[in-house]
């Protein structure tokens, strides 16, 4: 049961309404976002339909600011973005539909401006603004505009889409355009491809920037070549989005060159859909014509749409043959259990064990430890690390802290073993900033020490300590952390 000062809405509406209201005006002192929204909540109670009203002067301010948003303001930014989009899909769509579909685009249309002024290496921005599109699915089919007019509004949002803002755009209004919207906008596409960009007289081209030509000279670029790149690229895009909406495999494939359909990757894609459309012989061809550049590693989309072909075709052993060699080469746990899963009964438990032997003796010990931990096979596990401990790459305790806790219990030598790694690692390569977590992993390695009855080939813990001392002794920050763990 929750304590009666845990943070949530019962405890806070036991307050009382004025004890809050109180509270949110002394919060709010000195706070232009949350005091917006107050007034905003204040006015979708007094007249429901001034919100939309609000809402727009609100983004038109947004769009016409032209500073720009350092590291530790994005949050902010984000945060009134994100308002801004609630109170669209949450308090003008209740109100009038239409009017929110309206706002939402204009919402959107915000995104050149915000990005330009903002650095978004977290992705925060990219969120909401993904979450728009969403939105602009649900209020399009609450709205039902005009397929038409509704298809040209996408096309142009998709000539200006730098930011990849409206990149799931067709796939989010499929619905509400209809089989007549996503025809007008597939021919609207077609018309627009056949129609290049209109080059500037010779003397009046812009240079953006040098490349190499075919010959291997120097070559200038223009802006009409990178725009016409960059349109051609979006409409690319875009009639392969129709045609996924539509179901038409063939114009999807028609976007491709032969030369480009024989990447892993793209064959993949095109082989999924083939599938889809019962076109499963073709999907097989398209896939094994592919050219793989890099024989040593294999491409898991490729890989899995052969699979998928092969099943559809009925050649189920090879099939099976495909998903064992997904697993035996990545030590892909998903391939493995989808192999188990579609073998005779009884026959399972036997491939099991030579899966696991094949996991043990895997060339790369930290995929072997990560996938053992996982599936799990704790013993085998141990036994792998206690076998090939000199391997253990302390670097990488994304693995190794999982690891070592999930061995703690049954397995205490493994994960001391685990845990000295990553120690060693630390002190080795003098990464002060994991100090403390080194610290905490010795006086983890002194608690499993106890249920250790033969250490092997590996030092006692007092023996291991001491040796850390003498060559690490000086490291003054590492045994100031020691002395507080």
């Amino acid at each position: 049961m929750a304590s009666k000062t845990t943070l949530n809405e019962k405890n806070l509406a036991a307050l009382g309404v004025e004890h809050l209201a109180a509270l949110l005006i002394e919060i709010s002192t000195g706070n232009a976002a949350l005091k917006r929204r107050l007034r905003l909540e204040l006015t979708a109670t007094a007249d429901p339909g001034q919100v939309g009203r609000e809402v727009r002067k609100r983004l038109v301010t947004i769009g016409r600011a032209r500073s720009f948003v350092e590291w530790n303001k994005i949050r902010a930014l984000v945060d009134d973005l994100e308002a801004q989009r609630r109170l669209i899909v949450e308090r003008v769509a209740a109100v009038d539909a239409t009017e929110a579909l309206g706002l939402i685009w204009h919402f959107l249309g915000l995104a050149e401006s915000v990005y330009a002024r903002c650095d978004d290496s977290n992705g925060s921005v990219g969120d909401v603004f993904r979450t728009a599109v969403e939105d602009l699915g649900r209020l399009a089919r609450q709205a039902t505009p005009d397929a038409i007019a509704l298809a040209d509004r996408i096309l142009a949002a998709l000539l200006d889409n730098g930011y990849g803002q409206y990149d799931y755009l067709i796939g989010e209004l499929k619905g509400p355009l209809g089989a007549e919207g996503l025809a007008h906008l597939k021919k609207r596409l077609e018309e627009l491809a056949a129609k290049p960009v209109e080059r500037p007289p010779e003397g009046q081209r812009r240079v953006v920037g040098l490349g190499f030509g075919q010959d291997g000279e120097r070559d200038a670029i223009y802006e009409d070549e990178v725009a016409e790149r960059t349109r051609t690229f979006a409409i690319q895009m875009a009639l392969m989005n129709v045609a996924d909406a539509q179901g038409d495999v063939d114009t999807f494939i028609g976007q491709y060159d032969e030369a480009t359909r024989k990447a892993p990757w793209i064959a993949a894609e095109i082989a999924v859909r083939l599938i889809g459309a019962g076109r499963a012989d073709e999907a097989l061809e398209i896939l094994e014509a592919a050219e793989h550049r890099d024989t040593a590693w294999r491409d898991f989309e490729w890989a899995d749409a052969r699979i998928s072909a092969l099943q559809s075709l009925d050649r189920n052993a090879d099939a099976q043959a495909g998903r064992l060699a997904c697993f035996e080469w990545s030590l892909s746990a998903e391939h493995l259990r989808d192999y188990l899963r579609h073998l005779p009964d009884f026959e399972d438990v036997e491939a099991e064990r030579q899966a696991l032997d094949h996991a043990e003796c895997y060339p790369r010990l930290m995929q072997a430890l990560h996938f053992l931990i996982k599936w799990p096979a704790h013993e085998r596990a141990a036994r792998m690390v206690i076998r090939r401990a000199d391997e253990l790459n302390g670097d990488h305790y994304t693995v190794l802290t999982p690891a070592a806790d999930a061995l703690a219990g049954k397995h205490p030598l493994a994960a001391t073993l685990v845990f000295r790694a990553m120690i060693d690692f630390a002190l080795e390569k003098a990464r002060s900033k994991r100090y403390r977590h080194a610290a905490r992993h010795l006086r983890d390695c002194a608690g499993l020490a106890a249920a250790i009855d033969d250490f092997g080939d590996s030092a006692p813990h007092d023996a291991y300590v001491g040796k850390l001392k003498q060559t690490h002794g000086r490291k003054y920050r590492f045994w100031s952390a020691v002395d507080q763990a």
